[in-house]
């Protein structure tokens, strides 16, 4: 990606009034690590800001520095006081759940967006977007070091952890050279890897483990097209008690299944939604177009969807009705 875009970037930032950060629906650590890496750097710029997420941050990211800044109250805030949006880690506008205010917004206010997901909607002034990037805050850090930007030990923590959550400690495919590159330079700046992976990957629930063991007693695998899938039911998720938060990363462990071309991961919401996940480690891959095929989007490994009706299982296996 071009300096230059970057320069841009931060012209507009260092230019703006009042600043409204987003991101989307049910944060992942990418997705909270890139908010709060921006937080850091517009209080250094002393920027007036707002952080806003629909859902409050899942309790194993407490360690970010400034967490407790971002807010689910929409009633805190009005979006046409702000001059600047920035949106961060979002690949489908409606995840912002600000998809009315950020269609409707006046000529005044000015929209970028930070992201790593495949593009699905054209919304913002500038896009700082790259698919080959393995996490957000791995493009938040090109923005940083094009405008000679200083990494402090916060923004340090914020963009390993959004390395770290959204490769699986370097498992997934998207992991590249360069990502390891960062991760270690970010230790250098003085990231804390033991708290980070205390936090993310050594804190699972006895219920995390149950649900993890559901859903792997179900996995099958579909001969003809060599692609493994398994379900978890709402009752399932239900009984165990498990919460949103530990429910993530069931997909992406799975997708390290050998020999299989594929993994999709279906699990019932409240409200006859069944979710989809979708991941691969077989290069030939691309599980984004069969997503964006379903209603979704995401990588070209690891992609979601959500339709509707319920999981039901029959004398020929699962079906969703």
């Amino acid at each position: 990606m071009e300096n230059n875009l970057y320069h841009k970037i931060f012209e507009q930032i260092k230019s703006a009034n009042n600043i409204l950060l987003v991101t989307h629906d049910t944060p992942d650590g990418d997705a909270l690590a890139s908010v709060c890496a921006m937080i850091d750097l517009l209080e250094t710029l002393t920027k007036q800001y707002f952080s806003y997420c629909y859902d409050l941050p899942p309790y194993q990211f407490n360690f970010l520095p400034h967490l407790e800044k971002i807010t689910n109250d929409k009633s805190q805030f009005d979006f046409k006081n702000f001059d600047l949006i920035i949106v961060l880690d979002c690949g489908n506008l409606n995840r912002t759940k600000l998809e009315e205010e950020i269609n409707n917004k006046t000529e005044n206010q000015f929209i970028i967006e930070f992201d790593h997901h495949l593009k699905m909607d054209s919304y913002a002034n500038l896009e700082a977007r790259d698919s080959t990037a393995a996490s957000t805050t791995e493009v938040i850090y090109h923005f940083i070091k094009a405008n000679q930007i200083k990494i402090n030990r916060n923004i340090a923590n914020c963009i390993l952890t959004g390395i770290l959550t959204d490769t699986a400690n370097f498992l997934y495919p998207s992991t590249s050279p360069a990502t390891v590159e960062i991760a270690s330079e970010m230790l250098t700046k003085g990231a804390r890897l033991p708290q980070i992976m205390e936090n993310t990957w050594r804190n699972k629930s006895l219920a995390s483990m149950k649900i993890w063991g559901k859903a792997m007693s179900r996995l099958q695998i579909n001969p003809r097209y060599n692609f493994a899938f398994t379900v978890l039911t709402l009752a399932d998720i239900n009984d165990t008690g498990v919460t949103e938060e530990e429910l993530e990363g069931i997909a992406g462990f799975l997708g390290n299944l050998h020999k299989v071309k594929g993994v999709l991961l279906l699990r019932e919401q409240p409200n006859n939604i069944v979710k989809g996940s979708l991941r691969t480690s077989d290069p030939k891959i691309n599980v984004a177009q069969l997503a964006q095929t379903l209603g979704g989007g995401g990588h070209i490994k690891a992609s979601g969807f959500k339709i509707p009706g319920q999981l039901q299982q029959t004398e020929n296996g699962w079906q969703i009705t």
